[in-house]
């Protein structure tokens, strides 16, 4: 038996829309009802169509909402099921922003070490959530969905070295900086993997580098709690 490939919804880096036979273009409105829903699963026609369309009467909100739903493509497995008043994902579709929050919560609550391998994928790439979109409703869930990825390789970074795997807690750390150059934690997890494998030199040169960024940038010194990790006579 053949199992389809399901189509997939990428919010992450770039939107967009695939199905097996390839990706399909969407106009504004319609990517940004399909991009709602891919955040949401499932919501209101009234929150909807208000939060989509703000500054317009609500029966031009609720037309514009009924437009955009006809430009949706339509087959054999819907993407978007309406009952009522309500409109929701169907399951059809798989959305790269939900692999990365289940991911990285997945992470973070983890009450076992994590198995030795690289970090996943999801984690380490992928891009923000819709770049150049700036909408209240993106702003918030991109500022949600940054906070997991660097909290879940973070934790990731710190679990890797516990367990004796310090090259894999370096990508998994490096990856947290590169996301957030000034975040402490990730400079941490750094220095705590170098220190692991006995390259003191490498977490001294790497320790001293982000205390040149962080007072060139915020006229800040490094806490004690990183600064103790050091040896003294390198700080």
């Amino acid at each position: 038996m053949t199992t389809l490939t399901p189509p997939q919804l990428r919010l992450l880096g770039q939107f967009r829309l695939e199905f097996p036979a390839g990706p399909v273009d969407l106009c504004g409105n319609a990517q940004r009802l399909l991009a709602f829903l891919g955040l949401r699963r499932r919501v209101s026609r009234s929150v909807l169509a208000g939060t989509l369309w703000p500054d317009v009467t609500e029966e031009h909100a609720r037309g514009s909402l009924r437009t955009s739903l006809w430009k949706l493509p339509h087959g054999d497995r819907p993407l978007v099921r309406c009952g009522g008043e309500s409109v929701e994902l169907t399951d059809t579709l798989r959305v790269d922003a939900h692999t990365l929050a289940e991911t990285a919560l997945s992470v973070v609550r983890a009450e076992e070490p994590p198995r030795p391998g690289p970090a996943p994928l999801v984690l380490l790439g992928g891009g923000e959530l819709l770049p150049g979109w700036d909408e209240d409703w993106v702003l918030l869930e991109r500022e949600r969905l940054r906070q997991l990825r660097l909290h879940a390789l973070d934790a990731l970074a710190e679990g890797l070295t516990r367990q004796g795997s310090p090259a894999l807690a370096l990508e998994a750390a490096l990856a947290s900086v590169r996301i957030e150059p000034l975040r402490e934690s990730a400079h941490r997890a750094v220095v705590a993997a170098h220190l692991s494998e006995g390259n003191v030199i490498e977490a001294v040169r790497h320790y001293r580098a982000y205390r040149v960024l962080l007072r060139n940038e915020l006229g800040l010194e490094p806490s004690t709690q990183l600064t103790r990790m050091i040896p003294p006579a390198h700080r």
